[in-house]
């Protein structure tokens, strides 16, 4: 049976009888649909990987949230994508992740973190700002701009592995990959060397 044989699959989405197509997610279901759930990690034609939790949703009768960019649904399920609850989640990913921004370095002004805090009214948290720039001031690893044709600010990093994803399934170049744990994870270039000194190609955005 081949994707387009399956059957869809009626669930609930606050409220609101929905069908998922064969092979969508949550989050895919509520974005065809006009719902808009804050989300960091995951962009279409990626593979998802629920690394940020900015887009975890209630799901009636379950004990955790889900993270809907990769939560498959289920005949009967009811999702609720802005509950109480779910908000707060989001919202803490949202300040959390603002916290560890560098302080010495300005948002884009097209930043998907400021975007999403601006929207769901996320205000950074100053007592985790003071405390994330002290932590980020003792990981700082600044700018790299050893390579000729682009310059990435990893302090600025907030290990989605968007970049991780694109290089080794889109662009099929496994440069780019992330190493080491816990608190001292971090995206690097192939052996953690300098970018201009990697295999890095420069290749063309994919989104």
């Amino acid at each position: 049976m081949n994707q387009n044989d399956m059957p869809t699959v009626d669930f609930s989405l606050d409220g609101q009888p929905v069908q998922a197509l064969p092979g969508e997610t949550v989050w895919e279901v509520a974005q065809r649909h006009g719902v808009a759930i804050p989300h960091l990690c995951h962009q279409p034609g990626l593979r998802p990987a629920g690394n940020c939790r900015a887009c975890v949703v209630e799901v009636e009768g379950e004990r955790v949230l889900a993270a809907s960019c990769c939560r498959a649904p289920q005949p009967g399920m009811v999702v609720h994508t802005h509950s109480p609850r779910a908000q707060r989640a989001q919202r803490t990913v949202l300040q959390l992740l603002q916290a560890d921004a560098p302080a010495t370095t300005a948002l884009r002004h097209d930043s998907e973190l400021q975007h999403w805090a601006t929207a769901t009214g996320t205000p950074q948290h100053p007592g985790l700002k003071a405390r994330g720039a002290v932590q980020a001031e003792a990981a700082q690893r600044g700018t790299d701009a050893s390579h000729p044709a682009m310059s990435v600010n990893l302090d600025a990093c907030i290990q989605c592995t968007r970049c991780v994803r694109a290089c080794r399934e889109t662009q099929g170049n496994d440069v780019l990959g992330l190493a080491f744990r816990g608190g001292h994870a971090q995206i690097v270039f192939d052996q953690n060397d300098p970018m201009g000194d990697s295999t890095c190609v420069a290749c063309a955005p994919t989104t």
